[in-house]
């Protein structure tokens, strides 16, 4: 006979490997950035289960977007903080730079944006109708601000300033990466090595 602490542990291992199933079928359903991916159901099926067994796991829709984001977020970690503690400013940016450029091109990211695309656009009516999504998606602010701030710990960083570039580099960083994905004359190269020197010099305590 099987023990009930052994069986029990084996019932939480099915149920996390269900779990994990379906966030990433959920995930990969997103990355296509077919609209229609934002449906339960279609989840339930590319999943193989169904809408009963997500909300069983997630609760409703707005669970199962909240679950998505904290699975990614897992999935990517802190990479631009992953900077060695004796790099210079401009390695360091360099490393935020290269880190977005490759991660915004992702399953991940992709997914990200077909669901942030399907939310409501005013504040108010997505916090009331996806109360959990939208408490994820204002929770990585501050997350990112202070990955941002360890990032450039003890470089004598000005806040506002690290706080300025804070806000507006993943939106440089999408819009090189459309770029990329779209096909472009640009030189890309180039552009992220213009972006960089930009904040390098604006972040350098000697211009403060």
């Amino acid at each position: 006979m099987v023990e009930t602490g052994v069986a029990e542990r084996r019932a939480n291992k099915r149920g996390q490997a269900t779990r994990e199933s379906m966030l990433d079928a959920a995930l990969h359903a997103l990355a296509t950035g077919d609209p229609a991916s934002v449906s339960g159901n279609r989840i339930a099926k590319d999943a193989g289960a169904t809408w009963g067994a997500i909300k069983y796991q997630f609760g409703d829709i707005d669970g199962l977007w909240a679950a998505v984001l904290r699975y990614t977020a897992e999935r990517r970690g802190d990479l631009p903080a992953r900077t060695a503690p004796g790099a210079t400013l401009h390695e360091r940016v360099a490393t935020i730079v290269d880190n977005l450029y490759d991660g915004l091109s992702g399953t991940d990211s992709r997914a990200i944006e077909t669901l942030r695309a399907a939310m409501p656009r005013d504040r108010d009516e997505f916090e009331r109708l996806f109360p959990l999504t939208a408490a994820e998606f204002a929770s990585w602010r501050e997350a990112w601000l202070d990955t941002c701030r360890r990032a450039f710990a003890g470089l004598g960083v000005d806040p506002d300033r690290l706080a300025e570039v804070a806000a507006f580099i993943p939106g440089a960083m999408r819009g090189i990466v459309s770029e990329r994905q779209l096909g472009s004359y640009s030189d890309l190269d180039l552009a992220r090595t213009g972006l960089t020197n930009a904040i390098v010099a604006y972040l350098d305590p000697g211009t403060a």
